[in-house]
Parts: C-alpha cells; sequence; structure tokens
C-alpha cells in the first residue's frame, strides 16, 4: 500500500493529496467513488487525522472531491477542466459475472490488507506442505527442451498420459490421453462445464451444504441450483428422482469424498446407488474429487468415476489440495466428445496453458518422490487437525460441536447457540482470524468452516484462541 515518503520535502498533506488527484485523474477513482474517513485514512497511513483533513480541503478546494453530511467524502460527479472519460462505476455494475459473495469479499480484503491476520479461512497447502524440494530437483535434473509457443488447448501430451496413469494407479480410473483436458484447476473446470454443457434456465442438483455455493459462476450463467442435503452416507438418490420429476435436473454436482465443507465421505453402497439412480435419469454427474489422497487411514476412498461403465460421470481433480496451488494444474476425465467440445472453448479463451507449470507436473506425477511427498503431507494434515480439535475442545468445550474428518483440509463446526454470521465474521476480523461461515456454503446460520492446512501449527492454537474470543463476544452481543 502506498505511504507518503517522510524523508520527502514535500509536506506530507500534498504527498496525500498529489496522489489522491493522480488516482482520480487515471480514473482508478472515478466520479462517485467512495472515499475512506478522515480518520481511516489517517489509520491506513499512518499519519495524524489533521494531516488527512488537510489534504481533503486542498482536493475539495481543486473541485476534485466534495464533502455531503451523511455521505462521507466522494470523487465529484463532474470534473471540471478535465477530459471527459467512461464512468467506471457504471460498467463494472454490469457485465455477465456476478461479483463473489459479500463474506467471500470481506474475508479477501482483510486477508489483503497487511494487516497481521491468522487465516482460517484460506482452503490452501501451507508453503511447507507443498513439494517445493522435489521441484526444485525436477528443474536442476531435468532439461527442459519444449518449445515455447501456443501448445494444445486440451493439454501437454505428455502431461494427460501421466494424469491417465496417476488415475489408473491412485484412483482405479481407466483414461487415456484422448479422455483428459487439462485444465488451471478444479473450478476452471466447472466454469467451462457451465458455459459449454448448460444454458440458461437449466437445473442442477448439488450437495447442501457445499462449496459450490460460495461460486457466482452458476448464477452467472443462469443456472438454477437445488440442494441435496448431505448426512454421514452421503446424498440421498431418492432426493435426486424427486428433483428430476419437478425440476429435469439436467446433471447432479458432487464432491463425495472428504466433501468440501462437511469432511464426510458417501459410502461405497451409497455411491453405487446414486450412479445408478442417475444412469436410469440419463443425467451425467460431476464428480469433483480434490481432497482423495489427504485420507488418513490406509486407503484413499474410491471416486465415483471408478465404478463408472458407461461414460456418465465427469471426473475432476487437480493437484491443488494434495501439491501446489500455485501450479494452476488440474483435469478432467470425461467422454472424448465432451473433451473436444471444452477443448475447443479453452482455445477461445486462453490457448492453453503455459506450457511450463505443466512440464514440472508432468514430470512430478511420474516421479518416484511424489509418493513419500503424499505420506508426510497426510501426516502433517493429521498433526494439524488434531491441534486444531484439540484447541477447540479446550477453549470452547460444549459451546462448539464437530466430527472429526478422516481427510480434507477443513474441519465444519456447529455453534451451538444462535448466532448472527455477519457479527460473528466481524468479531473474528476485529480479533485477527479469518474464518468461513457456513452460509457462504448454502448451511443454515450457526456453523463455520475452519482450514487447518494453510497455517502454521503455532498459528492454529492462536486462531482458535481469537476465534473463540469472537464467539464469546458474538454470544455478549446477542
Amino acid at each position: 500500500m502506498w505511504r507518503p515518503d517522510r524523508q520527502d520535502k514535500t509536506p506530507l498533506y500534498q504527498q496525500i493529496a498529489n496522489y489522491l488527484e493522480q488516482r482520480i485523474s487515471l480514473g482508478e477513482l472515478p466520479p462517485g467513488s467512495q472515499l475512506p474517513s478522515e480518520r481511516k485514512l489517517a489509520g491506513q497511513l499512518g499519519v495524524n487525522r489533521s494531516t488527512i483533513v488537510q489534504a481533503y480541503e486542498n482536493l475539495r478546494a481543486s473541485g476534485m472531491i466534495e464533502s455531503l453530511a451523511g455521505s462521507g467524502t466522494r470523487v465529484c460527479g463532474h470534473l471540471w477542466g478535465m477530459e471527459p472519460y467512461p464512468n467506471w462505476n457504471r460498467y463494472v455494475e454490469g457485465g455477465i459475472l456476478l461479483p463473489n459473495l459479500p463474506f467471500m469479499r470481506r474475508i479477501r480484503e482483510a486477508s489483503q490488507s497487511g494487516d497481521p491476520f491468522i487465516n482460517l479461512a484460506n482452503g490452501e497447502l501451507a508453503p511447507e506442505l507443498s513439494p517445493n524440494e522435489e521441484i526444485i530437483r525436477i528443474m536442476r535434473n531435468q532439461p527442459f527442451h519444449e518449445p515455447l509457443g501456443y501448445g494444445d488447448p486440451q493439454g501437454y501430451v505428455p502431461l494427460r498420459s501421466a494424469i491417465a496413469r496417476f488415475l489408473q494407479e491412485q484412483r482405479g480410473i481407466q483414461a487415456t490421453d484422448d479422455s483428459i483436458l487439462v485444465t488451471s484447476g478444479s473450478q476452471q473446470s466447472l466454469y467451462l462445464i457451465t458455459q459449454c454443457l448448460l444454458s440458461p434456465g437449466d437445473a442442477i442438483a448439488i450437495e447442501n451444504p457445499s462449496y459450490c455455493y460460495s461460486l457466482p459462476m452458476f448464477q452467472s450463467a443462469g443456472i438454477r441450483l437445488f440442494g441435496l442435503p448431505v448426512n454421514e452416507d452421503g446424498v440421498d438418490p431418492e432426493k435426486i428422482r424427486a428433483f428430476y420429476k419437478q425440476h429435469r435436473i439436467r446433471m447432479v454436482f458432487l464432491n463425495p469424498n472428504f466433501q468440501n465443507p462437511t469432511g464426510t465421505v458417501m459410502s461405497a453402497e451409497r455411491k453405487a446407488e446414486v450412479l445408478n439412480c442417475c444412469e436410469q435419469l440419463g443425467i451425467p454427474v460431476v464428480e469433483d474429487d480434490p481432497f482423495s489422497l489427504t485420507s488418513f487411514d490406509d486407503a484413499a476412498p474410491p471416486p465415483i468415476k471408478a465404478i463408472d461403465r458407461n461414460g456418465s460421470v465427469l471426473y475432476i481433480g487437480s493437484l491443488s489440495k494434495v501439491a501446489a496451488s500455485g501450479l494452476r494444474i488440474g483435469w478432467m476425465a470425461a467422454p472424448h466428445a465432451v473433451i473436444r467440445r471444452l477443448s475447443d472453448a479453452r482455445q477461445q479463451m486462453d490457448f492453453g496453458l503455459s506450457l511450463f507449470p505443466q512440464w514440472i507436473a508432468a514430470h512430478l506425477l511420474e516421479s518416484s518422490s511424489l509418493a513419500p511427498h503424499l505420506e508426510r503431507l497426510r501426516d502433517s494434515l493429521l498433526l494439524r487437525r488434531d491441534i486444531m480439535a484439540g484447541a477447540l475442545h479446550r477453549e470452547l468445550g460444549n459451546e462448539v460441536s464437530f466430527e472429526l474428518p478422516r481427510g480434507g483440509l477443513n474441519l465444519w463446526c456447529k455453534i451451538n447457540n444462535t448466532v448472527k454470521d455477519y457479527r460473528l465474521l466481524n468479531n473474528g476480523i476485529n480479533n485477527g482470524v479469518l474464518f468461513i461461515p457456513g452460509s457462504v456454503f448454502g448451511a443454515d446460520p450457526g456453523y463455520v468452516r475452519l482450514s487447518y492446512a494453510r497455517s502454521s501449527i503455532d498459528d492454529i492454537e492462536a486462531g482458535v484462541d481469537k476465534f473463540a474470543q469472537a464467539l464469546r463476544e458474538t454470544l455478549s452481543e446477542s
């Protein structure tokens, strides 16, 4: 964040006025933009409030900003003496893609503010849990001779072959390189499906609660969502039949292994029942499977795709939750006609992924060091889970309840008293901890998702302490 230079001979208030004037002139602060209060901006820039008062007075005198009683300070709607330029506020309110949910924007803004937060909201791996040494070894020992032009929009062929072998060995899925599409992660796979295989007004069934509720891409595409309640065995296939009868659902989206956010695993019997139900109805299953290889048990639970004999399942996976989210490597295993259609759309979007991370991912999947990495990852995640659970029991006792997940990166926590999500989140932010309220995932108020994968072990305990304080403050306000 920009700050005035105290070594500069220009007065601080003038530096601040010049900086704001430049942002206004460049359109970064369009006409009508709300400016921070004098007190808030003073805190952000580390100066006295009187300095901001003087800077604002200069800008008001030049006709750049205006202050209205009850409305605060904002950029003038019409800037005299300046060339006309687009009203960007009007533009950003349009478009096809809807903005992220307010809670998610609030969490992101807090995490990017520069303030010291313990982040129990972030669902990615801590840097020390990624195979950094393995990747460095690949880059050092493997010569890179690939051309750096536009690649195959379906994905780098050696990577697709490596993914096919990986799926066969690790997940029991029969696939070839022709049936694999390389994506920049699970979210891009979901986006391509909504844009290319569904139409505005179509209905789909998703789990409830579900990570899908936090993705505005479905509403942006005009897709109607119907929630399938999740219990300890997964979703009920009879509910799928009911939704098909009532709403003519076109697809079923599932995350059956260590489901996000609940951490539950659909039983093998239920997986077979769900697949049989969808085959009878003639509707495909979209199976998102990012967490299976984090299983704390000896064997990872098999995916639905492993028992799919008729090409009814579009299987989505990625390296984000088991290796490195920054590689931006995911995949979809699907019938070849689907892969061709999505590859064509992919070429219209970005001409395919960068070759270099695909090359690294291909060597990582084929490396003998991958299995030891996954074992270390599982041990580390199990330790972090137990530390978080112990801290919750110690700090909150009967105030919260949860089931210990047998894999994944998150703990789904129920608050045993009535709370308002927005108050709890605000109190968490004020106490220096971030987490995701359950309503983001479609759940009733009174649930939170706490991630134990991103923060250090020490920060997990400290984060739970801060969460406990935020919860007590919220309950006392109620």
